[in-house]
């Protein structure tokens, strides 16, 4: 299935494919202060539609992950994985129709 998804006001639109059969919480430094729950996909599932040049990237320590954020509102919309370079997780409470608050999720341990 095809979900479309966007930050908070609008700016950064983005498509990803997937079933949302892979559900994270991560555990390090900076997904505790986001608490997002992220959907993990390959790099070529998620297309963004809208805004590109309004996304926001920040790294840390490794500087491995890429983690984007829209310039405007400061909502976390997906990155890059530093345990998957293929791999790409995407913030489920920008996507359309999909309660965050009701997907389970598993805990990433990134110790």
């Amino acid at each position: 299935m095809i979900y479309k998804g966007s930050c908070h006001c609008g700016s950064v639109n983005f498509e990803v494919e997937t079933d949302l059969d892979i559900i994270k919480q991560c555990n390090c430094s900076i997904c505790l202060r986001k608490f997002a729950k992220m959907g993990i996909a390959t790099k070529d599932k998620l297309k963004i539609t809208k805004g590109e040049d309004n996304l926001s990237l920040y790294q840390f320590g490794s500087n491995i992950a890429k983690h984007y954020f829209c310039k405007t509102c400061g909502i976390y919309t997906h990155h890059g994985r530093k345990s998957d370079p293929n791999g790409i997780g995407f913030n489920i409470g920008c996507l359309e129709g999909v309660d965050a608050f009701t997907v389970e999720s598993d805990i990433l341990n990134n110790k």
